[in-house]
């Protein structure tokens, strides 16, 4: 085999410049990687959008487009489905504050990236192979599995969406939750990566877990002007759902 790749998946960083900055110091604490990739929803709900897009420039990453980025990106109704009519003021703000340059930009991302041998392929996708806005949950059932991923020939699928990290073997296929780099909801309030490796037959998977500066991202979500700061904060700050509150201490 030749080189074997190293790639770091960041997902659902949603505008927090310091849950991707701690990623990516812990990411060169652990050696760096070949490929640095950002499985989609890079901007919503944070207060440092632009920044966190210019600083996925600067360091080479390779880009999927997520739904909300396929909102701010949205040139007709049709792009917006599946959106909550109460976040079109936040949209707007998330426009303006990256500017038409990088709507644009978001508006053009692939749906996913391929990488590794056609043997031993890795898929990048936002939230599953068909659609960009579908949860898979860890114990989701086989059906909708089999809906969503039956035709897919890729062996290692990473993905995000979810916020909560896990791994699940399906079918012979792994299938790879990178967590979120910017608004985790396991119950653990640090950002979250994954780190795959290409092995013979197969990706290695390694979860990391990376802390920053609650507070300070709060304080910036009610200072950054960005519509319903309050209702973000408590997000942030509890880093959980609320389905899972009985469940996750």
């Amino acid at each position: 085999m030749s080189k074997q790749l190293r790639i770091a998946i960041f997902s659902d960083i949603h505008g927090n410049l310091a849950g991707l900055d701690a990623c990516l110091a812990d990411l060169q604490a652990q050696g760096g990687a070949d490929i640095h990739v950002a499985a989609g929803d890079l901007c919503m709900d944070g207060p440092k959008p632009k920044k966190v897009l210019q600083r996925l420039q600067e360091v080479g990453a390779q880009c999927v487009r997520g739904n909300t980025d396929r909102y701010i990106g949205a040139q007709s109704d049709e792009d917006l489905a599946g959106a909550d009519p109460s976040d079109r003021k936040q949209i707007e703000w998330q426009r303006k504050e990256i500017g038409e340059k990088w709507v644009a930009w978001l508006r053009e991302l692939p749906f996913s990236l391929r990488f590794g041998t056609k043997d031993n392929q890795l898929l990048v996708v936002h939230a599953n192979p068909t659609t960009d806005d579908e949860h898979l949950w860890p114990g989701v059932e086989d059906a909708v599995l089999k809906r969503l991923i039956g035709k897919e020939t890729a062996g290692t699928i990473a993905f995000g969406h979810l916020h909560i990290p896990f791994v699940r073997i399906w079918r012979g296929k792994t299938l790879v939750n990178v967590s979120s780099a910017g608004l985790p909801k396991d119950g653990d309030p640090r950002a979250g990566y994954a780190i795959l490796t290409e092995r013979s037959g197969g990706w290695e998977v390694r979860h990391r877990r990376a802390a920053f500066d609650v507070k300070k991202v709060a304080t910036a979500l009610a200072d950054c002007g960005i519509p319903g700061s309050s209702d973000l904060i408590s997000t942030l700050r509890r880093h959980r759902y609320k389905r899972l509150k009985s469940l996750i201490p």
